[in-house]
């Protein structure tokens, strides 16, 4: 055998392992705390002289609405629904007959359209408003008899003793009341209809004469 079969290999050395690697800076800075929630670092002071918080200073103190109080007394006397047929269906809008007066005389008519029901009436309130007339009372009723006609409708008014109170119904009711009438007959002869009714109970009231104004013109002829 030999020697060169007995001298056993060199063992390779191992390399030296490189040293491990500083870990990498951080790319930036971890964000600085925050403030109060709402304002962050570097934000100005407060109006009131303090730092942080979401303040928006005293809050102003607003004066209440004045409610205009209106002179008149109004009531609605009839609210129609319109339908019209389009395409996509149905459209409603709305029409409000609304009568208005002071109680000492005065009355007025107003007829409101709208898509909805709240602006019909407000807007029939204050066309009835703009329309006033003066009628001719005596007292809590009225001078004497008188016929009221228009379109279809005819009502019959008659004075009354103190204490019979208003003996009417529907729109005919409701013009006697806002204009201040508390004593009266009546009686309708003609069409159902409420514009109707109250058209033609306006014009009998427009009729009506006090004793002085009938004596007056006597005196002029």
């Amino acid at each position: 055998m030999s020697d060169t079969e007995n001298t056993p290999a060199p063992v390779a050395e191992k390399a030296p392992e490189a040293p491990a690697a500083a870990a990498p800076a951080a790319a930036s800075e971890a964000p600085a705390s925050r403030g109060p929630r709402g304002r962050g670092p570097g934000s100005g002071p407060r109006r009131d002289g303090q730092r942080g918080g979401n303040s928006r200073g005293p809050r102003r103190d607003r004066a209440p609405k004045e409610e205009v109080v209106s002179k008149y007394t109004d009531k609605v006397v009839h609210i129609n629904r319109v339908a019209k047929v389009v395409k996509g269906g149905r459209r409603f809008s709305f029409s409000a007959l609304v009568v208005s007066g002071d109680l000492e005389g005065s009355i007025g008519i107003g007829y409101g359209k709208a898509k909805e029901v709240p602006e019909a009436i407000r807007k029939g309130t204050e066309r009835a408003q703009q329309r006033m007339v003066k009628i001719e009372l005596k007292g809590p009723t009225i001078p004497h008899d008188v016929i009221g006609e228009s379109d279809g409708g005819r009502v019959i008014l008659r004075p009354a003793s103190p204490g019979t109170g208003v003996i009417a119904g529907g729109g005919v009711r409701a013009v006697l009341e806002v204009i201040g009438v508390k004593d009266v007959l009546s009686k309708s002869l003609g069409s159902n209809n409420q514009m109707a009714m109250v058209k033609a109970t306006l014009n009998g009231l427009k009729k009506l004469r006090s004793a002085e104004t009938i004596a007056r013109v006597r005196a002029k002829a």
